[in-house]
């Protein structure tokens, strides 16, 4: 079921672990994290979220569009971020593509259905997640981005990994969905508001001012890449903290055989900013 921003359903089963350094009294705030897309680079999300498990940091919210709406939905589900690497170390991506030659879009999406399902297992709704989780795909005919908070679960987070032109846009409640970061690659949005929430952004596209471009497929990536950065400008100082590893500016966004450096950039990077995230717990 669509919703609005605003909309989320309240968590069945959150994951409560108090600091081990700080009494509850004094961090009564729990930390929202907005998961954005960016392609193998948001393997650097898995790295984030081991981070704030090896913290105990507490993750009250998510939301994550595109790699980040993957990377968030299995965290959810209750697998850890260590384990979610090594499913995907063991898939072949390549062989996840099937032609489609057609109008809507030159590749089928269902081998990526068959093999998210397999994984999910008895996880097929928003209900059976552990944390309250927002899924942002882009509806191309209104033009605007689509928040998804419950309801089957699959449809949605297909649909937010869509990428346009490369994927069949995933046909769903009467719209034709595709990747919603082409709207919104920094769904900061759904966690806005709320007391007690801090917004933690981790956006894995920081841009690469000395990049060389020598090939046409590179000439494709990095003007998208420069379009769906756009959309986050001004998203970016709505969050209470932005993680955004510089490193990852120097990796493709098809560099899923690189998926043990990204992960430990972005476990290394969340590490080192452990006193800004403690800060953001304490009411002091």
């Amino acid at each position: 079921m669509q919703t609005s921003s605003s909309g989320n359903p309240s968590p069945a089963n959150q994951r409560q672990s108090p600091l081990e350094t700080r009494t509850e009294a004094a961090n009564t705030n729990k930390i929202g994290l907005a998961l954005s897309g960016g392609g193998a680079r948001g393997i650097a999300h898995l790295g984030v979220l081991a981070a704030l498990d090896e913290l105990k940091i507490p993750v009250a919210q998510l939301s994550g569009v595109s790699s980040g709406a993957i990377a968030g939905t299995f965290y959810a589900a209750g697998f850890a971020p260590r384990e979610i690497l090594r499913l995907l170390l063991d898939t072949n991506v390549a062989r996840l593509t099937r032609p489609a030659f057609s109008r809507y879009g030159l590749l089928y999406m269902d081998a990526v259905e068959g093999l998210l399902g397999k994984y999910l297992g008895n996880v097929t709704s928003f209900a059976d997640l552990r944390l309250p989780l927002t899924l942002v795909a882009t509806d191309l005919i209104a033009g605007e981005s689509v928040y998804f908070t419950e309801g089957p679960l699959l449809p949605p987070l297909l649909a937010s990994s869509a990428v346009p032109i490369l994927y069949r846009a995933v046909e769903y409640q009467g719209r034709q969905l595709v990747d919603g970061g082409l709207l919104n690659n920094l769904p900061v949005e759904p966690l806005l508001g709320r007391p007690g929430l801090r917004v933690v952004g981790a956006h894995c596209n920081p841009i690469n001012h000395e990049a060389r471009i020598p090939t046409f497929r590179r000439l494709i990536e990095r003007t998208l890449h420069l379009a769906i950065n756009a959309n986050t400008a001004a998203r970016k100082p709505l969050c209470d903290l932005l993680l955004e590893p510089p490193e990852l500016r120097h990796y493709a966004p098809l560099g899923y055989k690189k998926g043990t450096e990204l992960f430990d950039i972005g476990y290394r990077y969340t590490l080192s900013h452990a006193a800004a995230l403690f800060a953001l717990l304490s009411n002091e």
